[in-house]
């Protein structure tokens, strides 16, 4: 155990209170193994020792050399200050020069005279060779083996640059990780010796001693791999020990019965499934029937018929005497899948009533604005059985809501839920039920194997026949104002051929509020531009109804309306008395109504890549093909141009979500939104170590097959349980 305490040692002990504050404040830093795992994002290279007639331009260089003088030049009206220093070998002269803030220290240590080593990128300017900021140390020229010394430590140096804070720069924090370094020789290597040799990897203590202080770049790459691969592999380990536990929980087998519900509804279908459907249908299936809960995630891109593939899993644990339970991040969508789900089901979701099917089940939704008789009858049709299929928003996980006998949870558009909803809902099994998780949100697949890791995948990336193709252009509003004004014509044209349209704001808008603010906010505006709040929803219908699209029907749904509002608002818009629907992204996941073919999203720079994707799959789910119109006054050369020119160029989610991924900061792999707890991920990143998660994953997957309880490795043990605090380890058991 002593080996471990030395990692445990708080700051405050080695670094002095202050210092141990602020790294503990700013940085999370609160122990000598936290300040060693602290990275450094960079390295300053720092050239070999080269004299002043010999300098090679745009090379980081190191010279020696006397301050021959400095003065102080005044620019910009007075208002910024520049000091150019002027230094001698014998050899030649070389000009450095320091800008505002950087002036101050090196104009009263660099005096005339003085000695120095000198280390910068040379570059030139005004046909002169120059260093621009240089870094440097002062020699004592009385001493000249001392002085010798300092310039052999100096010269071709890699210096590390850390991540860092106002209060706390780089250069102290390189300081403290030099008080702690010694205790590098007692990390706890998480990885088996055999696994550890077999990879040809440098010890711990050695990766922790190159990526602190190397020597080479060599030194860089061998530590940056070994530490990469700790990260992923103790992730993987204990996703993997996660899995085992799973499959070590009872759970009653669902299997579908012969000319059962499962068959009859199969029976009136219109079409044939897609090979992909029924691929994934198998897996589930067979998940279904093993007598530990299954645990699978069902990914798909927009449209590709999970909901079908979710539906039969449904009644196939009806069939084997269970029931299931759906659970939608919204009303809306609550309702939606509710309504379509009984229209594919016709009589069959009409058990034990008048002209229902003797085969069929009762199908509720129940929701928190639903009223008090009907929530007391869906209620009671689901303690009693009655409701074989019940779909609903998080109203389901409340304390009253009891089942007879739930065998299989589906959380649709996970990512909406907290893990403790989820396990809510799960806990009201008789034993653990069936998790069956799906999103529209493509995830790459190093993504699947580290934030969904307990969970087996399956993917859907097949189209049903008769999707159409949906094209997507960028509407530079700013720039071209006619673009703008071509894109209404062109929803204009959608409707007068018989479709309908959605107009996508990001805010929804308060007339009142909007009044209070209005004087303040158009000053704000005609200032700056920039400032502008975004567009909102109630603004935007009322101009469209009295300006672009006047004479069509135009409605709004946003999520302050009330629940039976927004129902009504929806069912005409599905019925087709609605032209065009204005709307915040409540419409973003699951909204189904196939004669929508056009789509305008106002300000689509605000919203996500994977957002955006997820709006514009609800066009073209007819025969008809879409339009998605990202209307941007973003500017040309701007990031979020690009990512709108990304969006517009591709429908490959699973594309879009690399694009996301790389310009998101990937956060904690293990939840840190979900789970409070800081990242673990240092060095690993998610899209560019795809082959040593995969490889990481494959060594912990046979590492707990063999060894569960990780009983013959007690250092991956230590170092898992010191990864997984208790915080950490709630979040893994109840995802």
């Amino acid at each position: 155990m002593d080996r471990v305490s030395s990692f445990d040692e708080p700051l405050k002990k080695l670094l002095g209170g202050a210092t141990a504050k602020v790294m503990a404040e700013h940085l999370d830093l609160h122990t000598v193994g936290d300040l060693l795992h602290h990275y450094p994002r960079r390295y300053e290279e720092r050239g070999k020792l080269t004299a002043l007639a010999d300098l090679p331009l745009d090379e980081h260089v190191t010279v020696v050399a006397q301050v021959a003088d400095a003065r102080i030049l005044m620019f910009n009206n007075g208002r910024g200050k520049r000091l150019e220093v002027t230094l001698t070998d014998g050899s030649g002269r070389l000009q450095l020069v320091f800008f505002g803030h950087g002036v101050h220290k090196p104009h009263k240590e660099l005096l005339p005279g003085r000695q120095a080593m000198f280390a910068g990128k040379v570059s030139v300017f005004n046909r002169k060779m120059q260093l621009a900021h240089p870094t440097y140390q002062l020699l004592d020229a009385s001493d000249a083996d001392e002085a010798t010394e300092a310039v052999d430590a100096f010269a071709g140096r890699l210096l590390p640059i850390y991540p860092a804070c106002k209060q706390l720069d780089s250069w102290r924090i390189a300081k403290a990780v030099d008080a702690v370094l010694p205790s590098a020789q007692d990390a706890v290597d998480p990885l088996p010796a055999a696994l550890r040799e077999g990879r040809g990897f440098t010890p711990l203590p050695e990766a922790l001693l190159k990526v602190h202080r190397p020597q080479t770049k060599a030194d860089i790459e061998d530590a940056k791999a070994r530490l990469k691969w700790d990260e992923a592999f103790v992730l993987q380990v204990a996703l993997a020990r996660r899995r085992y536990a799973d499959t070590q929980l009872p759970a009653a087998a669902r299997r579908p019965v012969a000319d059962g519900l499962l068959d009859a509804f199969d029976a009136k279908l219109p079409f044939t499934l897609t090979e992909g459907q029924e691929k994934v249908s198998k897996e589930i299936f067979d998940d279904l029937a093993t007598e530990h809960p299954m645990h699978r995630l069902l990914q798909g891109e927009v449209g590709s018929g999970k909901t079908m593939v979710a539906l039969r899993a449904m009644l196939a644990v009806v069939d084997a005497g269970g029931q299931a339970a759906m659970l939608a991040p919204t009303e809306v969508l609550a309702q939606q899948h509710h309504r379509s789900i009984t229209e594919m089901m016709g009589e069959l979701a009409e058990g034990g009533m008048l002209g229902g099917s003797d085969r069929g089940t009762k199908v509720v939704l129940l929701t928190g604005s639903m009223g008090t008789a009907a929530r007391r009858q869906a209620l009671l049709d689901l303690v009693t059985g009655e409701a074989g299929i019940v779909i609903g928003t998080h109203a389901l996980i409340e304390d009253t809501v009891q089942f007879h006998d739930l065998g299989l949870v589906v959380v649709d558009e996970q990512h909406r839920f907290g893990v403790e909803q989820r396990d809510a809902l799960r806990s009201k099994g008789k034993q653990p039920p069936h998790l069956l998780v799906m999103t529209a949100t493509p995830i790459p697949r190093t993504v699947a194997m580290t934030v969904f890791g307990d969970l087996e995948t399956s993917v859907l990336d097949q189209l049903p026949a008769g999707r159409s193709p949906i094209a997507s252009h960028v509407v530079p509003a700013k720039d071209k104002p006619h673009f703008l004004a071509r894109a209404w014509e062109r929803v204009r044209e959608e409707v007068e051929n018989g479709h309908q349209a959605y107009v996508v704001c990001p805010r929804i808008g308060d007339y009142a509020e909007e009044e209070k603010k209005g004087k303040a906010k158009k000053k704000a505006t005609e200032e700056d531009p920039e400032k502008r709040p975004p567009l909102a929803v109630l603004e935007i219908a009322d101009e469209l109804r009295k300006g672009a699209l006047a004479g069509l029907s135009v409605e709004v749904l946003h999520g302050r309306m009330h629940p039976d509002e927004k129902d009504d608002v929806m069912r005409r818009f599905a019925a087709g008395d609605v032209d065009v629907l204005v709307a915040t992204t409540v419409i973003e996941v699951g909204v189904n109504v196939p004669n929508a073919t056009a789509m305008v999203i106002m300000d689509a720079d605000r919203f996500g890549v994977s957002q955006l994707h997820q709006l514009r799959g609800r066009v073209g789910r007819g025969s008809a093909p879409g339009l998605c119109l990202l209307v941007s006054e973003a500017h040309e050369a701007s990031p979020a141009r690009a990512r709108l020119s990304a969006v517009a160029a591709t429908l490959d989610g699973f594309e879009l979500s690399r694009i996301d991924l790389e310009q998101r900061r990937e956060g904690d792999v293990l939840g840190q939104a979900q789970s409070g707890v800081r990242s673990s991920l240092r060095m690993l990143t998610v899209i560019d170590d795809e082959e040593v998660i995969a490889a990481a994953r494959e060594e912990a997957v046979a590492i707990v097959a063999a060894d569960p309880e990780l009983e013959h490795l007690p250092e991956l043990r230590t170092v898992l349980a010191a990864l997984l605090d208790k915080d950490r380890e709630e979040y893994l058991d109840k995802g």
